[in-house]
């Protein structure tokens, strides 16, 4: 029958084909919208999202272009096409964290879609991912250490005034560079000498002692510094560019790098490095690691017993109170100025 006159149609939708409807791209959006909803972090759906597209691309280049026509077989040769990754600029590899982030993201997506019931079973659900590296945190600093690298920092400038408060909070709290980017002007409260720590990793608050100096600090940048760098609107951020906006996390990293480098103290880092020192040397200062996992806000005790393993000061207490050779006085030379191989064993304290 011909429309009426005077009214028009709406064009019509072209109806996806079966493969679009139940291809990688429409159940890829959803799994995303759904991590969304479920107030996972911006930065974890970005990465989630980003791992996905990688796995999507290797299925499309052998022709997979839906969920359901994944397998095991395919997930293992998709682990193996990780391990053997080689990027183009360098040459280099993926560490098996990267590997194993990379695969988790992809495995959570194939067990969402079988809750969904969009597969009819989970081929990722006897997947085994790398074994966890655990690896020590590659320096730490010294107190005496952290006060050389501060004095790298020009005080003339207001940026330098700026920098100085930002290493300050870093080495008194131990925040992580987004948290520290993240903090705002009443977020520091002078009085009771705390810090609030808004939505940090895993969207957690969390309140921390600061010490006074770096109170002070921050201070002295809030009186004169911030005014000059604030723009209109002035959002509140804690910390700002010339430009009056928040430092990006590449440019405090360049920053604090910068000033690590500057001190030569043959050992190199950013923001990570005062993250590890706080913590390391609030454990060789008597602190317990419930205390410590705390203030770095870990959500698990085993990711803050990594620093049982770099304090030393404990164990070598415990050495030189218990192994002979600890107690050996040194090799003296003898009287024609040679070294000589004495079998002295002349016991230090006894």
């Amino acid at each position: 029958m011909p429309a009426k006159q005077g009214k028009h149609r709406r064009p019509r939708r072209p109806v996806a084909s079966l493969d679009e409807r139940e291809g990688f791209g429409v159940w890829g959006e959803r799994y995303l919208e759904w991590l969304a909803v479920r107030n996972y972090s911006p930065r974890t759906v970005g990465n989630v999202d980003k791992a996905l597209r990688g796995f999507i691309g290797f299925c499309e280049v052998r022709g997979i272009v839906r969920p359901a026509e994944v397998t095991k077989p395919i997930l293992e040769r998709y682990q193996r096409h990780l391990f053997h990754y080689r990027r183009e600029k360098d040459g280099r590899g993926l560490g098996f964290r990267t590997q194993q982030v990379l695969l988790t993201a992809v495995r959570g997506f194939f067990r969402w879609l079988a809750r969904q019931n969009a597969i009819p079973a989970n081929p990722a659900s006897e997947l085994e991912l790398p074994r966890k590296v655990k690896r020590l945190p590659s320096a730490v600093l010294t107190a005496d250490e952290v006060e050389h690298v501060f004095l790298q920092v020009p005080l003339d400038t207001a940026v330098g005034v700026r920098d100085r408060a930002m290493l300050e909070v870093l080495y008194a709290t131990g925040l992580r560079r987004s948290e520290l980017l993240h903090l705002k002007i009443f977020d520091v409260d002078f009085e009771r000498g705390t810090i609030f720590v808004r939505q940090g990793k895993g969207k957690k608050d969390r309140i921390l002692p600061i010490s006074e100096r770096a109170r002070a600090w921050v201070k002295r940048y809030l009186d004169e510094v911030r005014p000059q760098l604030s723009a209109v609107p002035d959002e509140g951020w804690l910390f700002l560019t010339t430009l009056g906006e928040s430092p990006t996390p590449e440019l405090l990293t360049q920053s604090v790098h910068r000033y690590v480098k500057q001190a030569e103290l043959g050992k190199s880092g950013s923001c990570h490095l005062f993250r590890h020192t706080m913590a390391t040397l609030m454990l060789e200062g008597g602190a317990d690691l419930r205390s410590i996992q705390e203030m770095l806000g870990h959500a698990s005790l085993e990711s803050t017993e990594v620093y049982t393993k770099i304090s030393v000061r404990r164990l070598q207490a415990v050495y030189e109170a218990t192994h002979p050779a600890a107690k050996i006085s040194p090799l003296v030379a003898d009287s024609g100025g040679g070294a000589t191989l004495h079998a002295h064993t002349e016991r230090r304290g006894v």
